[in-house]
């Protein structure tokens, strides 16, 4: 999951993006709304965390550009201010879901996968191709029963595969759904993390290398 943090007080951002991180997903930090709207605009994110009083461009416009852009992208805005009016305000600009300072991460963290499941079609809670499970509300994947030990990247590169079905996943978009703009394009990050998760999911092999194509889970 592509999310993107943003909140003018760095601090808070950073710790959002870390916490965020931690949980498997790709984020970056924009810490104004000029900023926030370049991104987005060369970027698709499944949810955008939106704190509303923003320098540059106000969070509320912000929030506007974005819904009247169409894109796909779901806005969880965040605010100090906590009254039942400001979050019909909120949610009447167009943002998906709101929550008010100070928040407890757990919920933030539960939020922004709640609307990350919206921006993107329908899936089944748990996937399973093959001899592999993956439950991603629960962090948890197994394959032939036996629970696999996954960093939380090789975890969203396992999910983005079985999530494809038979579709061939471009490295280019494993890149961009499951590593941040930190990312340096040219590595060799996808095919080393690749190489760890074969070794994790064991034998027979189960990943599959495309010639000029990419990668996709196989069917034994």
């Amino acid at each position: 999951m592509r999310v993107l943090v943003v909140e003018d007080h760095e601090d808070l951002a950073e710790a959002i993006g870390v916490g965020l991180r931690r949980e498997g997903m790709a984020v970056d930090v924009a810490l104004d709304g000029t900023d926030a709207l370049d991104r987005a605009g060369v970027t698709r994110y499944d949810v955008v965390v939106l704190d509303r009083d923003l320098p540059g461009v106000h969070g509320d416009d912000v929030c506007r550009r974005l819904v009247a852009e169409g894109g796909e992208s779901r806005v969880l805005m965040l605010t100090a201010a906590g009254t039942v009016r400001d979050r019909v305000d909120g949610l009447g600009i167009g943002a998906d879901d709101y929550l008010p300072k100070p928040f407890d991460f757990s919920e933030l963290v539960a939020r922004v996968r709640a609307l990350g499941r919206r921006s993107a079609p329908a899936l089944p809670p748990t996937l399973q191709r093959a001899d592999v499970t993956l439950d991603p509300n629960q962090r948890l994947a197994s394959r032939a029963g036996r629970r696999l030990a996954l960093t939380p990247k090789e975890f969203a590169l396992l999910e983005c595969l079985l999530a494809a079905g038979d579709r061939v996943v471009p490295a280019e978009e494993l890149l961009e759904r499951v590593w941040d703009d930190a990312a340096d394009p040219f590595t060799t990050t996808v095919r080393t993390t690749i190489g760890r998760l074969r070794v994790k999911l064991g034998d027979p092999p189960l990943i599959e290398t495309v010639r000029e194509g990419g990668y996709r889970i196989g069917a034994q």
